[in-house]
């Protein structure tokens, strides 16, 4: 193959896609830290979902204009670093090939390298070992190929396999990748798109591994479909589940053919599929349509159908008992919006300052679009926005490009330095004041965690047992233990001293206020002269946040 066009660059972005929405679980179980949200697969394929749906409205012949699209759509999906970053290596690659309306092998390989070029631009600073490194090393080998090869498809599988033999050093370049046993997250992420790439160059089936949950897509998908939506801008109204058993009498069954039959349908659309059953979840407005078409393959052995504005009417309506900022967003000129889970956290954020809470961080991060939506959403006309995650910080970056007012990131990575930060918050001064006022204002703080593992391991020395509770101290495992109370008591241990002032708890949605009384009074009892503050914050996953000025 000599020459590469928009319309068979957009069949390989859905390839990829797929591909990488196939392994979405199995790229979260690499995350190296045991805790309950190992999210680089989730958000890694929904990104790349976004850049797929725009790709797949906007292909055209003109591959510059496929790769746009498929940059617009990444750019406003991306969630997480993984995301952000997936975001940038297609952002160059397009920006690259703007003009172009095909290009040869080393054009494709020149334009790996662009996007690998504006990635390490966009990262403040660049970890090798991670998803930049196979995306670097492979779009050298690319290049280096192409300078004596015409062949498209030789040129992307000797791309690939070099981003296979990077992916498999990362252990080598991460310490602690080898430490745990794994390879990068990221980088199995990105390696799982090029091989849809080279499988849909070359004309071949993708392996099948279905190891992604339907049930865990459906509530990435249904988390993201309530973001800032009344119940009258939902535009197609019925949440559809089917399961069609296969039959050799009736249509061959194809997954591709069925996911495109399906697609002008509706949204939030997923099929998960093996040799004997096909699942399929979507929004639309003819579920009828969508079980006849699923009766073609097969019988319907469950059929699931929910009319989602009725539902969506009782959600809003409960959750706005306690979230009045939903009800009636109230405008905000110079505005603090932050990133929150668990409704009391997110009440303790508003009290202190916050303008705008968007609801997200563990599990649950929200994209780029997201936090332009939210922005937009207050008329802000200036704007600070908390990430209160480390993982969630470029997204916010990347949020800030797109907005057209003043509008800079303070980037917290906790919930406690998001508090401080609110706390310095002055509104009589500039953006870029508030900035510097607040960034220095987070940077006293001190984060405790307590959380739960999700698999036995061993990091920095401490054996660590599925289900044991986890103490972090500002983000380093100290101990591994059974017992939540041992937990909890190693982390203040841990983080205060004679000069600790404030010591903040924040109690989760397990975690009783007896539990949370206890160890107020072990601290009162220990450290006599900090003053000690309760809070529910209703928050999964972690039964204590800490704070500690």
């Amino acid at each position: 193959m000599q020459s590469l066009d928009g319309l068979k660059f957009a069949e390989m972005v859905q390839m990829g896609a797929h591909h990488l929405y196939q392994n979405a679980n199995y790229v979260d179980s690499l995350n190296v830290f045991p805790v309950p949200d190992g999210d680089t697969g989730t958000n890694m394929n929904l990104s790349m979902t976004s850049g797929a749906k725009e790709t797949e409205l906007q292909a055209s012949e003109h591959i510059g204009k496929t790769a746009q699209a498929l940059s617009k759509g990444l750019l406003m999906g991306a969630r997480g670093n993984s995301g952000v970053i997936l975001s940038q290596l297609f952002r160059g690659f397009g920006k690259f090939v703007e003009k172009e309306a095909t290009i040869d092998a080393k054009g494709l390989a020149d334009a790996f390298q662009a996007g690998v070029d504006t990635a390490y631009k966009a990262v403040m600073k660049p970890v090798e070992g991670t998803i930049l490194t196979v995306a670097r090393e492979a779009a050298k080998k690319g290049v280096e190929v192409a300078e004596s090869e015409n062949d498209l498809i030789a040129v992307m599988e000797a791309f690939t396999k070099e981003a296979k033999a990077s992916l498999d050093r990362t252990p080598e370049l991460l310490p602690v990748l080898k430490e745990v046993g794994v390879v990068d997250s990221g980088g199995q992420g990105l390696l799982f798109v090029y091989e849809g790439f080279l499988a849909s160059l070359k004309g071949e089936p993708l392996p099948e591994k279905n190891d992604a949950t339907l049930d865990d897509l459906i509530n990435a998908e249904h988390h993201r479909a309530q973001d800032f939506m009344s119940t009258a801008d939902i535009e197609f109204g019925y949440c559809t589940e089917i399961m069609v058993r296969l039959e050799d009498d009736k249509e061959p069954f194809d997954e591709e053919k069925f996911r495109n039959e399906l697609n002008p349908l509706g949204d939030s659309l997923l099929v998960i599929s093996d040799e004997e059953i096909a699942k399929v979840h979507i929004h639309s407005e003819q579920p009828g349509s969508v079980l006849a078409m699923g009766q073609k393959y097969g019988s319907l052995i469950k059929i699931k159908v929910d009319n989602m504005r009725e539902q969506h009417s009782a959600i809003v309506g409960e959750d706005h008992k306690a979230s009045p900022q939903a009800k009636k967003v109230e405008k905000h000129p110079y505005a603090v919006v932050t990133i929150a889970m668990g409704e009391g956290v997110a009440e303790l954020l508003r009290s202190i300052g916050a303008s705008y809470v968007i609801e997200g961080g563990q599990t649950m991060n929200p994209s780029t679009e997201d936090i332009v939506k939210a922005v937009k959403a207050i008329g802000a006309e200036k704007v600070l926005i908390l990430p209160n995650n480390k993982n969630i910080v470029m997204a916010a970056e990347q949020a800030v490009e797109l907005l057209d007012i003043e509008a800079a990131v303070v980037p917290t990575k906790t919930i406690p330095q998001g508090m401080a930060a609110i706390l310095s918050f002055n509104p009589e001064v500039a953006v870029e004041a508030n900035q510097a006022t607040m960034t220095e204002a987070f940077a006293h703080v001190k984060t405790g965690q307590v959380t739960f593992a999700v698999r036995d391991t061993s990091i920095d020395g401490v054996e660590i047992h599925k289900d044991d509770f986890m103490a972090l101290a500002e983000g380093k495992i100290v101990l591994s233990t059974p017992a939540l109370k041992d937990a909890a008591e190693k982390v203040i241990v841990d983080l205060v001293d004679e000069d600790s002032e404030i010591v903040t708890i924040i109690y989760g949605e397990n975690t009783t206020e007896e539990q949370a009384n206890e160890l107020a009074a072990f601290i009162e009892e220990r450290y006599p002269d900090a003053e000690v503050e309760v809070f529910n914050g209703k928050q999964g996953l972690y039964p204590y946040i800490i704070s500690v000025e």
